[in-house]
């Protein structure tokens, strides 16, 4: 079976709108953290989970959301890496909720943003290198696969 690598103006802007989404919302909701303006977000953490914190949730959350703000700027500097950082992030917290019997319609959501953030990630590795770019504008290259 043979594939192309072929970059397009179009191919390029959906890369950049998923790498600003896959970026920049894991840094608002790390940075929410803080604050809980958008939601309490300590209702989301598995009481299972909670128990065997050997501190509070809160300084949970507040852990999750430096994790969160680092991911997402992975994801704006090397998205092609820090895309599956945020996919694995999101599978588990979808896993979570899921095994927590909670807030399906949250765990569905974070599991669908899961395979939109491992998409980004294998656009990322076509796409989002300048040498690729180049490389597709001068010629289409094909392997067999």
């Amino acid at each position: 079976m043979e594939t192309a690598v072929i970059t397009s103006p179009r191919v390029e802007r959906i890369y950049k709108l998923m790498k600003l989404t896959y970026g920049l919302v894991p840094i608002v909701a790390g940075l929410d953290k803080f604050t809980n303006l958008l939601t309490d977000w300590e209702k989301y953490l598995n009481p299972t989970i909670a128990k065997m914190l050997p501190f509070s949730p809160h300084t949970f959350m507040l852990i999750v959301g430096v994790i969160e703000v680092i991911a997402g700027l992975i994801v704006l500097f090397r998205p092609a890496f820090g895309a599956y950082i945020v996919s694995a992030w999101l599978a588990l917290i979808g896993l979570s909720l899921l095994a927590n019997g909670g807030y399906l319609d949250v765990a569905v959501r974070d599991l669908v943003m899961a395979i939109g953030a491992y998409s980004l990630a294998q656009l990322a590795r076509v796409t989002g290198t300048t040498n690729v770019r180049q490389e597709a504008k001068s010629n289409v290259s094909f392997s067999r696969g």
